[in-house]
């Protein structure tokens, strides 16, 4: 018992040195943008304060959150640092949720204001800034925030279940994963919309919504439509979303406007859909895929073994 609670000392303080000595990198970082650029505009008004708002987020609360953080780290107080902090943890969530609006606002700024632009160069010129950009500073919290996850959890794997602070760091830990969870579905949302924003630009028109609440992508890829009669096989391009399937032919190589695109050719419903294998082929021959629909069926085939199996988890999936 002895033998363990020295192992477990001895992670716990490495890893409190460590957090200790990353927070304070961290710290550095925020004070950066906080002290150069926020404090400074603010004084010359150089952006709106609506803008200002904007682009910025509540960065100088989490400024302040990490302040009282690493006060509490060096002089040892654990327990009290992180119950301090874990009051601020919404202060990421919010930041998150803001941080797409936030890069579109300074994009936007720097087109079209011409004092800032300047001010902003002047200001990553500055040895302090190491050659970074002010773009390259603004995603930290959400890097640190995914940083904490692991440091509190490493804390309580070596602290004794008997000990005080082993309630707070529980406390720590589960506030730490909530808020992450928070954050990485606001990630997941956002990459979903720019997926559906890129097939809606390669159909070519605007027949096809792609565009719809609620919808999520799932993947895409060609294969090769096995007709009904003798025919050849038609190779199309299918997008798979969370409610609809899409096959698509592309257009014309020479059309002008379109030689790039995709014409969507039908829309599949996945409500009443079934999903089957075909079996009977070997491994080198790839595999076949029979979906039928209440009015339709399809028989869609690839020589990759591991593409058919592939769509066949990704499409059974989406359909249940």
């Amino acid at each position: 018992v002895e033998d363990q609670r020295a192992r477990w000392e001895r992670k716990r303080s490495r890893t409190a040195k460590e957090l200790l000595e990353t927070e304070h990198r961290y710290f550095e970082q925020l004070d950066l943008v906080v002290t150069y650029f926020v404090t400074i505009l603010k004084a010359k008004g150089t952006l709106k304060p609506a803008v200002l708002e904007t682009v910025f987020g509540p960065l100088e609360s989490i400024y302040s959150a990490s302040h009282v953080l690493a006060f509490h780290l060096e002089r040892g107080n654990l327990g009290p640092g992180l119950e301090s902090f874990c009051q601020n943890l919404d202060l990421y969530g919010h930041y998150a949720e803001n941080l797409e609006q936030a890069n579109k606002t300074l994009k936007e700024e720097l087109r079209k204001n011409k004092s800032f632009r300047r001010f902003k160069k002047l200001q990553e010129s500055r040895p302090q800034f190491q050659g970074r950009e002010l773009e390259d500073l603004l995603p930290l919290p959400l890097q640190r925030l995914h940083q904490y996850k692991h440091f509190f959890r490493d804390l309580l794997e070596n602290t004794s279940p008997d000990s005080a602070e082993h309630l707070k760091l529980a406390k720590a830990v589960k506030s730490v994963s909530e808020i992450s969870r928070w954050v990485q579905g606001i990630t997941e949302k956002r990459e979903n919309s720019l997926q559906l924003l890129r097939v809606q630009k390669l159909l070519k028109g605007q027949k096809t919504h792609v565009l719809t609440p609620g919808r999520w992508y799932i993947r895409e890829g060609w294969l090769l439509v096995v007709p009904s009669k003798g025919d050849e096989l038609k190779r199309r391009m299918f997008f798979l979303f969370s409610d609809i399937l899409i096959a698509a032919k592309p257009c014309h190589p020479l059309h002008p406007l379109n030689s790039h695109k995709l014409a969507c050719q039908a829309v599949y419903p996945l409500h009443q859909c079934t999903v089957d294998k075909v079996f009977g082929h070997t491994r080198s021959q790839g595999g076949l895929l029979s979906l039928s629909f209440p009015h339709k069926a399809l028989l869609l085939m690839s020589s990759d073994q591991q593409d058919i199996n592939d769509w066949y988890q990704s499409l059974t999936a989406a359909v249940r």
